[in-house]
């Protein structure tokens, strides 16, 4: 949403003098110019490994989606709400190199196939029982270009030609999977195994550079800025376009980051980036783990899981992105999408595949925190739970940390419900009575009690146990009536669109945000507020920003 430019006219010339300077002074107010972004020192640059989804990603781009390639790494732990914070932590283990070995050899073979080659390889070698110098020169700087997200020197591509040579004497006739190896092709399949193993592929490893115009500043370098984008809105390797601007110079030319940034925001390939990004923020990787009691939620099965989670990453992107709506509207509006699966437990007429929903008004259900995937995963197996729900909203929406319960502490007025005690809220109340635990739950469970009206699944209900649910709560001293009201607050909260932010930043950056970027962060939550909470003009601010593309100068103590 733009500034307004307010043309005053005065046609009277009664009017009176007092009034006119302050018309004027709300106009120069209006029309003024933005407050500039603040000066920052940056990020660190970054070694980090990339994840398996960006590893396949790349490889589709790189090779087309045609390429099987099921990518699975070891976990990494959740650093301040997102897997992302702990990949420059992240190594790799000699388990973990034999089964991305296993995953470069598959690769490998299927590009070399046959069929593949005719398409993914431009040249064709004189004779394939043999080396032919000149094609797979042009195999390998053209692919090592993509895989290494830069252009290779001419010692990698001659070294990696005289690998390919040496490997096609050595294995042209031979079986290989039952079938008989091409000399060249066989070649070929061995280096691009090779790279696909390359430190330089499987991490981001980000390389500063003074800045031309403060020496005393440092700056990522073209193809490291590049990748820092590319993996940012896209969650992939850069592609070739973005490749040449950084190669050309354009990138860091006046105005050649906006045009990439404006060209990437408007590529389809940004719901990938986005899909990636709120995928770590509701954490949403523990679905892979997800159960339910199937004695007690029979409806709830793998297949409600995974639409739960394709749910509501759609409402997402197609709030966020393809309709640029308010970000915090997408906890009171009741615009879905439903799959027979998810029709089921939601009681409402299934269609088939994937169709777009929108609840009525007097349904029970409003905003993110009333679909399947919010409420199932903040359950356990067999009942609800109101401080996991309060927990998960404090910490993935708004950015606060709850602290871990003390030891010791007696949960079986929660688990072993009796006659006296028959719904959560009566339950819960034990936490309040107990002073190590009460601190804690006056701020999870009076969230967690307004959701109470849905049960471990997702289901909505009125009753537990015969007892008529109460699920008033309150969130930050605003009271309210279920999880309608619930949303309403969340979407009123200032630290909702402030925690999207430091997610945004943190995912874009690589790490959680120091002490030093308190300033670059206010600039970004002015930007997003006065552009309407908009996803879309959130990236495009912060990918542009200071913050982002400047690096740290290192200390003492990390250059010895």
């Amino acid at each position: 949403m733009g500034r307004s430019i307010h043309v005053i006219q005065c046609g009277n010339s009664a009017f009176p003098m007092a009034a006119m300077g302050l018309l004027v002074l709300f106009a120069l107010a209006a029309c003024s110019p933005p407050d500039p972004e603040p000066e920052s020192t940056g990020t660190h640059a970054l070694t980090k490994l990339i994840t398996a989804e960006q590893y396949s990603n790349s490889l589709a781009y790189i090779f087309g989606p045609g390429i099987d390639a099921q990518v699975q790494f070891a976990p990494v732990a959740r650093n301040e709400g997102l897997l992302a914070n702990s990949l420059a932590t992240a190594g790799v283990s000699g388990g973990q190199v034999q089964t991305i070995q296993s995953i470069a050899s598959s690769v490998a073979r299927q590009v070399m196939d046959v069929e593949n080659r005719r398409h993914l390889i431009a040249c064709r070698p004189e004779s394939i029982d043999g080396p032919d110098l000149t094609c797979a020169t042009q195999f390998v700087s053209k692919v090592g270009r993509l895989l290494f997200r830069r252009v290779l020197t001419d010692d990698e591509i001659t070294a990696y030609v005289k690998y390919a040579s040496d490997a096609a004497q050595d294995l042209d006739g031979k079986e290989s999977e039952g079938a008989e190896l091409d000399g060249f092709y066989a070649g070929l399949e061995v280096v691009l195994e090779g790279m696909l193993l390359h430190p330089e592929v499987l991490f981001l490893i980000e390389r500063a550079e003074p800045d031309p115009d403060n020496p005393e500043q440092l700056r990522l370098d073209a193809y490291s800025l590049a990748s820092r984008l590319s993996f940012f809105l896209w969650n992939a390797s850069p592609d070739d376009e973005l490749l040449a601007a950084a190669e050309s110079g354009d990138l860091q030319s006046p105005g050649g980051v906006e045009r990439a940034v404006d060209r990437m925001l408007e590529s389809p390939r940004l719901v990938d980036g986005m899909r990636a990004f709120f995928d770590d923020m509701l954490v949403f990787d523990e679905f892979k783990t997800l159960s339910k009691d199937p004695t007690i939620y029979p409806e709830f099965t793998s297949v409600t899981a995974q639409d739960a989670r394709e749910q509501t990453l759609r409402t997402i992107i197609d709030h966020t992105l393809n309709q640029g709506k308010d970000y915090r509207d997408l906890f009171t509006s009741r615009s879905t999408f439903m799959s027979p699966a998810l029709a089921i437990l939601y009681g409402v007429p299934a269609q088939p595949g994937w169709t777009p929903y929108t609840f009525s008004e007097d349904s029970p259900r409003a905003g993110l925190l009333t679909q399947v995937s919010f409420l199932a995963l903040t359950s356990h197996p067999g009942r609800s739970s109101v401080t996991l729900r309060g927990m998960a909203l404090r910490e993935r929406l708004l950015c606060q940390k709850v602290p871990e319960p003390p030891p010791g502490i007696d949960f079986s007025v929660l688990t072993n419900p009796d006659a006296d005690y028959p719904t959560q809220r009566q339950r819960v109340a034990a936490h309040l009575e107990t002073p190590s635990c009460a601190g804690c739950h006056r701020i999870t469970d009076p969230i967690g009690l307004s959701l109470e009206q849905f049960d471990g699944a997702g289901a909505y209900r009125l009753t537990e146990n015969g007892a008529t649910i109460d699920a008033t709560g309150s969130l930050d001293g605003l009271e309210f009536d279920g999880a309608i009201g619930l949303g309403e607050a969340l979407s009123q909260n200032p630290q909702l669109p402030r925690c999207l932010v430091r997610r945004v930043y943190s995912y874009a950056t690589g790490g959680p945000p120091d002490n030093d970027a308190r300033l670059a962060l206010n600039y970004f939550n002015e930007e997003f507020a006065a552009q309407g909470y908009q996803l879309r003009n959130l990236l495009r601010t912060i990918a542009l920003s200071k913050a982002f593309s400047r690096i740290q100068s290192p200390s003492a103590e990390e250059r010895s």
